[in-house]
């Protein structure tokens, strides 16, 4: 979807990323063409049959048990299982200040350090001031800390925030709920050592605000963020971070939920603590 108000990594944050904030669309589909009208009710049948179909396969695969890795009649093609298989290690041993701490020092320590400060980084709280200071304090290198508080507070400035509906402290006015709620889908590491990593966590999420006189209705986007973490104080901490449009899969035909609807799930579903 369109961006009107998405500053670039290498823009007004100087290389270090940004929090998403989505403004409307400015019409059109990003696919080509309108949406999708409704499909008959055959088809309808045909497509829930199909993914029921797939779902048992991919069941039935996923106990099956083993890596066929070594098959002669493997694929070569086809992605490794590592790539999607949950490692089945802790990601955290606690939090500090709502935000999970104490990543194991390797390749899957990182990763899950990766994911879990991609959902803090683009947040609703990264736009509260006094939140955002923990944030830059729990989540960056300590040598960076200053550098990145004033250039946060400089891109959400009172009026950056009145333009997107929220106040100086970066809440909604009275019956509106604003919605900066980010899933990360899958991590990759580009490269690693000890002490230092970059890793991308690719991410979907839902943005807006959710409220009859909304003119920002929420809707959802997909995203990778790019992350360079560094071992410091006995944990991963990011050193800067910058993101990018996309994967995006084609959208589906769901129907868009009331204001209220969306509110309701933003203040009853909780977050979670993300592992590779």
């Amino acid at each position: 979807m369109s961006l009107g108000d998405e500053r670039e990594s290498s823009g007004g944050y100087g290389g270090t990323g940004q929090t998403r904030t989505r403004l409307p669309e400015s019409g059109g589909d990003v696919y080509g063409g309108a949406r999708r009208g409704g499909r008959s009710s055959s088809r309808s049948l045909v497509t829930v049959v199909g993914v029921v179909v797939l779902l048992i396969a991919a069941i039935a695969f996923a106990n099956r048990g083993g890596d066929d890795s070594d098959s002669a009649t493997g694929d070569e093609n086809q992605p490794n299982s590592s790539a999607t298989a949950a490692s089945g290690a802790r990601p955290v041993e606690g939090a500090s200040g709502g935000i999970p701490a104490g990543f194991a020092q390797d390749a899957q320590g990182v990763q899950s350090a990766a994911a879990n400060y991609a959902v803090t980084l683009v947040s609703a709280d990264i736009l509260k001031p006094a939140r955002r200071a923990e944030i830059v304090q729990q989540v960056f290198v300590a040598d960076k800390q200053a550098e990145l508080a004033a250039k946060f507070d400089q891109a959400y400035s009172k009026e950056f925030l009145s333009s997107i509906g929220l106040d100086e402290n970066g809440d909604a006015t009275e019956g509106n709920t604003y919605v900066s709620r980010t899933v990360p889908v899958g991590t990759k590491v580009t490269s690693y050592s000890a002490s230092a990593a970059t890793v991308e966590v690719w991410c979907t999420g839902v943005f807006g605000m959710a409220g009859e006189s909304s003119t920002n209705p929420a809707s959802s986007d997909w995203f990778t963020m790019t992350l360079q973490l560094r071992w410091a104080n006995s944990d991963w901490k990011v050193d800067s971070f910058s993101q990018k449009n996309g994967p995006a899969p084609v959208p589906g035909d769901n129907r868009a939920s009331s204001a209220d609807e969306m509110a309701k799930a933003v203040e009853e579903y909780g977050g979670f603590t993300y592992a590779r």
